[in-house]
């Protein structure tokens, strides 16, 4: 638990309390949380709630004893752990434009959660035909990882002469150069020294959305 994080007992303290709403729909009194967790004192159950409400893990009604109840901070990491919607699609097998394939034998998922939570991925929109035999269409978008580590062959996201910025295959080349190559036979590749060049991101996968 990030920020102010809790100690482990008042973890246990707040599952506790946590779980006994969920099964009970109502909050345990001092002497539940003493008695569940095996705590001698009633005092111990106390400092614990109390320091729990200081961090914003609980909320504490007044004068009443069964009035504790789950604050913003708790709910919202619950929430962040658990109901997270899964960004998860199966793969399922491969498919080929003609003869069947196997289906994969083992369930693998593509976790989009790892995109979609990354700060260093950002979507871009492909204008033009230039990586066309690369399967990269006019209007698909691309999603980037955004890091100036590349190897030669990579996809890239080049920003050129501070100008331009471009979608190609990166090559280095002597004389500290580099070719940004195009996948369209009809087009000529870009030659630039490496120190014009300024690497944005690296491919990662191509969408494309269908109407």
């Amino acid at each position: 638990m990030g920020g102010m994080a809790v100690t482990k007992r008042q973890k246990q303290v707040l599952d506790f309390i946590a779980h006994f709403i969920d099964d009970n729909g109502y909050s345990p009194s001092y002497e539940e949380v003493a008695r569940g967790l095996g705590l001698a004192s009633l005092a111990t159950v106390h400092k614990h709630i109390s320091t729990l409400e200081t961090k914003q893990y609980l909320k504490r009604g007044f004068n009443q004893s069964r009035s504790l109840d789950l604050g913003p901070k708790y709910i919202q990491e619950q929430r962040r752990h658990r109901h997270e919607p899964s960004l998860e699609i199966p793969l399922l097998g491969r498919i080929a434009a003609g003869a069947p394939v196997e289906a994969m034998p083992q369930q693998e998922t593509l976790r989009f959660g790892d995109f979609a939570g990354n700060p260093d991925v950002y979507a871009l929109q492909v204008r033009g035909d230039s990586m066309i035999e690369d399967h990269i269409c006019d209007g698909d978008l691309v999603l980037v990882d955004r890091t100036p580590h590349v190897r030669d062959g990579d996809i890239v996201v080049a920003l050129v002469e501070g100008r331009e910025t471009t979608l190609k295959r990166f090559f280095r080349e002597p004389g500290d150069m580099a070719r940004l190559q195009p996948a369209n036979s009809s087009l000529q590749p870009i030659h630039v020294a490496l120190k014009d060049l300024e690497i944005q991101g690296r491919l990662l996968a191509v969408l494309r959305k269908y109407k």
